[in-house]
């Protein structure tokens, strides 16, 4: 049963503002901006109750938890969920890739009946790129700072005088 309350409204408009997969803690983060009181308890009971009036979609990654998403429309302006993601490997964020590579029947062994199929290309987002190509990074570094303990030098400062 739909019920409009602030709440489910900041849910999904966080979802529907996105334009990508979000975990839970993305959605409360982005929907506490309308919402300020609003916790992570609300958000999964919003979510339950979106999943089940069918507004939303979860995107399940293998070890990952599930993400969220708003539906999608077709080039026509029809609901058409029908899409795939790309998965960055630095940042962690799921982005919608819309479009599909065609009959994936014709992959599956000769006599295997295909129900659905889904599917993730992971590598490095726009932003990670980018961040990698201006800073001279190899493209199998991380972008991710490590840690550095409580006074350490940067690294030309410990090697200078040498």
């Amino acid at each position: 049963m739909e019920r409009h309350t602030r709440q489910r409204d900041a849910v999904l408009t966080a979802l529907s503002d996105s334009r990508r997969s979000l975990t839970p803690q993305e959605i409360c983060e982005f929907a506490q901006r309308s919402v300020p009181r609003l916790s992570l308890s609300t958000v999964y009971r919003q979510l339950k109750s979106l999943l089940e009036d069918g507004e939303i979609v979860g995107v399940d990654l293998p070890g990952q938890a599930t993400r969220y998403e708003a539906l999608c429309e077709s080039d026509h302006g029809e609901p058409d969920h029908h899409h795939h993601h790309f998965h960055c490997g630095d940042c962690g964020r799921v982005f919608p890739i819309h479009g599909c590579p065609g009959r994936m029947e014709d992959l599956a062994p000769k006599g295997f009946l295909v129900q659905r199929h889904d599917l993730t290309l992971h590598g490095r987002c726009a932003d990670c790129a980018g961040t990698h190509s201006r800073a001279g990074s190899s493209p199998g570094s991380r972008h991710r700072r490590q840690p550095t303990s409580k006074g350490a030098r940067p690294k030309d400062q410990k090697t200078a005088g040498r």
